[in-house]
């Protein structure tokens, strides 16, 4: 089998918990904090782990994770929630071969990837009606999913994860009204301090960002659906066609009309 999920779930965990892999584990364990905080063996140490914590253990590596009282509030009630699946098969084995994985990242909490997860487990829970193609396609796209999402977290060309985290909410809300002060929010930033960095990360503005990820779904939309020009507009975040008239044109030279015209010749 190229692949096999063995078993996935959400566990949240109220009372003291711990458990400890000796021998080294099985296969192969990926975990993602979503609430609360623990500690897990990470290369050898126990880490204190919280929310947004991604941890990617391989078979073999050892493994111990410790819910409990925090030291610094010993008196506040345990809470601990978590995803989890086990899996192993050829593919994971190639997969995770191709390029280096932390041992432990800190991705956030993004709902398109909690959602793959979800999809697994109910998927799962299915038993023997269970589709093993489908749990195979979604377990891969989750794998992938994790990959980028763990390397987004290192450093690149100087932009630490908080830029990597601004690129991802403007690209997941493009297509709708939001506001730069919801950016901000989502990075635990003033509005004038995520401005700076962004434009310091990026060279350019967090709306001259969402325009270009706008413009490239218009295109998208423009070759591949029957969808008139307002409703293009409309779906990717424009607001009026005759703004999205005139960034159109100011980006390609032509208008949409032309653009679409072209396509058909």
């Amino acid at each position: 089998m190229e692949i096999e999920l063995l078993t996935c779930g959400y566990s949240f965990h109220m009372d003291r918990f711990y458990i400890m892999n000796k021998g080294g584990l099985p296969s192969f364990l990926f975990r993602l904090q979503t609430e609360g905080n623990c500690e897990a063996m990470v290369e050898g140490s126990l880490r204190a782990i919280t929310s947004g914590d991604l941890l990617m253990y391989r078979p073999g590596d050892m493994y111990e994770l410790r819910v409990e009282e925090q030291p610094d509030q010993p008196k506040a009630k345990i809470a601990s929630g978590d995803y989890y699946l086990f899996c192993r098969g050829a593919w994971i084995e190639n997969w995770w071969s191709r390029s280096p994985k932390p041992a432990c990242s800190r991705i956030g909490l993004d709902d398109k990837l909690l959602s793959l997860w979800r999809q697994l487990i109910l998927e799962k829970l299915r038993m023997e009606e269970a589709d093993p193609e489908l749990t195979e396609y979604l377990l891969r796209a989750l794998c992938i999913n994790l990959e980028r999402a763990a390397s987004e977290t290192v450093s690149q060309q100087g932009r630490p994860f908080t830029g990597t985290r601004m690129k991802r909410y403007i690209e997941a809300h493009a297509s709708v009204t939001f506001k730069v002060d919801d950016v901000a929010s989502h990075v635990g930033l003033s509005v004038s301090r995520a401005l700076h960095l962004f434009k310091e990360y990026f060279g350019k503005t967090m709306i001259e960002y969402a325009q270009e990820v706008r413009l490239t779904s218009a295109v998208e939309r423009m070759h591949y659906s029957a969808m008139t020009l307002e409703q293009i507009s409309e779906s990717c975040g424009f607001g009026s066609y005759p703004y999205f008239h005139r960034v159109f044109k100011q980006k390609h030279g032509i208008s949409p009309s032309q653009y679409r015209q072209n396509l058909a010749h």
